[in-house]
């Protein structure tokens, strides 16, 4: 039977083992001779109401205050894990990144396929630093002029995509619990816009508002609602 130490140490070894993994694609880069590699993840597709929001990170230097952070797919993680990782990255030196969102209104208009290539595009043009490189969660970026290589399930396997989708999980969210201070009675705090059943129960009681995707198939059942 392995003694509390032995445990830790070989928690430890794993966590090393697996941070060494999921930077792999970065390092390969780097040994090509890119400099400024960005990962790239998107938020907001599914819910009915609210923006899709996406984010571009570049991390400088993988030092072991980045590695050590405990990053992850956003969704395995808690919210108050997303928190204090959130808070910790965005004041680290080591990363460069970029917000870009795409409004329900802008949704309705261009669709939603068009509004998450858009907000793809816009996170990686809004970085301070120009990328050479950019990895991407699930999409190939049209129009994109520089290198790309997408991943299916990116956020679980490269690193900078993870960081990516953490820092536009936790900043959708927060827009979202602002959101609801403006209109109380959807609950988007809580559910953050998907269709779950009190955010339908809501609908039936109060309507739809500037917020809701009227484009979507669900929202368009619920037009002549008051």
């Amino acid at each position: 039977m392995l003694t509390m130490q032995a445990k830790k140490k070989k928690k430890k070894m794993k966590n090393q083992k697996n941070n060494i993994e999921f930077e792999e694609y970065e390092k390969a880069l780097y040994q090509k001779g890119f400099s400024f590699i960005c990962g790239v993840d998107e938020v907001g597709r599914g819910p009915w109401a609210g923006p899709i929001t996406a984010a571009a990170v570049i991390i400088l230097n993988f030092k072991s205050e980045i590695l050590n952070l405990g990053i992850n797919d956003s969704k395995k993680l808690t919210e108050k894990k997303r928190e204090e990782i959130f808070e910790k990255l965005i004041c680290c030196d080591n990363i460069i990144y970029s917000l870009s969102w795409i409004s329900s209104e802008e949704i309705d208009k261009i669709g939603l396929g068009n509004a998450n290539q858009l907000v793809l595009k816009k996170a990686v043009e809004g970085l301070e630093e120009k990328a050479d490189f950019a990895l991407v969660d699930g999409f190939e970026i049209k129009g994109l002029n520089i290198p790309q290589e997408k991943f299916i399930k990116g956020d679980q396997k490269v690193f900078s995509i993870a960081v990516a989708s953490i820092i536009a999980k936790v900043s959708r969210d927060r827009y979202m619990i602002e959101l609801a201070k403006e209109y109380p009675q959807y609950g988007f705090d809580e559910h953050k816009g998907y269709g779950t059943a009190k955010h339908i129960g809501a609908i039936h009681q109060f309507g739809l508002c500037p917020e809701h995707r009227k484009s979507f198939k669900p929202i368009k059942e619920f037009q002549n609602i008051k």
